[in-house]
């Protein structure tokens, strides 16, 4: 399995909860002044538990200073693309350039919630054929030409003016599971966000990502310009109790076992980020981006130096 040399990156996936607004910003907080990389919402509208992502998005800019936010992902299956463009470029505007753009095309298992909720039905296909349009609204809009347009089923742009711009050369990465929408990633995407690690456990990752890396040479691309962010689970604990294996669900153990796991992640299967899933639990947060991270950089690069 490749490594494809990427700056590694540590983030935290931020839970949108809507009986504590507060705490959740103060988790935002608390997350940025440890100097995390990333925060990662999901998108979940149609949950009555749930925040709307696009909104705390926003929210978590305005009270930080240096994190990068990221829906992890969009659910487009509930949002209009050329709406989805205007809010990253100005998100990422008013923050001085720290909104990246996550992508997908709706969670299946709440299709039905979904679609009480206004969405269309959509079949698989649909799905992928709607987030190609989408990735190419979005260049199109960020382009600021004059006369965008883009003629898809699911979304058109009929000559309007595009912009405003990012204020930085802001990625799309799409979350997916599935062999047309990896080859999709490795077509137009700058990265992948791969499904939690109880839902795909890190070796049948790896496997899958060799497709993005296949389509992304079809189509004159380096598999290393698509970044790989893996959303982990796991927990500190006196003894390792989860394996090297690759069909690991979470990874439990102290830090050193820690340290082994993401850094073999990451020179062997490609792993470029890792998002840390649980609560917030201030000790853990402190430990993953103080001691883990830390050591996992330095062991990465030592690694690559041969």
């Amino acid at each position: 399995m490749p490594d494809y040399g990427h700056e590694l990156e540590f983030g935290y996936f931020l839970n949108p909860d809507a009986k504590n607004p507060e705490g959740a910003l103060d988790t935002a907080r608390f997350v940025d002044e440890l100097g995390y990389d990333l925060i990662g919402i999901q998108d979940h509208p149609y949950l009555e538990t749930h925040l709307d992502a696009y909104s705390l998005l926003a929210m978590v800019l305005a009270v930080t200073e240096r994190v990068r936010v990221f829906p992890d992902v969009t659910n487009m299956q509930m949002r209009q693309a050329a709406l989805v463009a205007k809010a990253a470029a100005s998100m990422d505007q008013l923050s001085g350039g720290r909104f990246e753009l996550g992508l997908g095309g709706g969670a299946p298992a709440y299709a039905d919630k979904a679609v009480a909720m206004g969405a269309s039905p959509m079949s698989p296909g649909d799905t992928v054929d709607a987030l190609e349009e989408t990735i190419a609204v979005c260049r199109a809009l960020w382009s600021g030409k004059p006369d965008a347009r883009v003629t898809g089923v699911f979304h058109q742009l009929t000559g309007i003016q595009g912009g405003p711009k990012p204020a930085h050369d802001m990625d799309i990465w799409v979350g997916a599971s599935g062999p047309r929408m990896l080859r999709l990633i490795g077509q137009a995407a700058d990265g992948w966000v791969i499904p939690l690690m109880q839902y795909m456990p890190p070796g049948t990752a790896a496997e899958k990502s060799l497709i993005i890396d296949e389509s992304a040479r079809a189509n004159g691309r380096d598999p290393a310009d698509i970044r790989r962010l893996y959303n982990c689970i796991g927990g500190f604990t006196e003894k390792a109790k989860s394996g090297m294996a690759g069909d690991d669900t979470k990874i439990s153990g102290p830090v050193d076992h820690w340290v082994d796991v993401l850094t073999h992640q990451a020179v062997d299967y490609g792993f470029g980020t890792f998002i840390l899933i649980g609560p917030p639990n201030p000790e853990k947060l402190k430990t993953f981006i103080s001691e883990v991270a830390p050591r996992v950089r330095e062991r990465v690069s030592e690694r690559r130096s041969g």
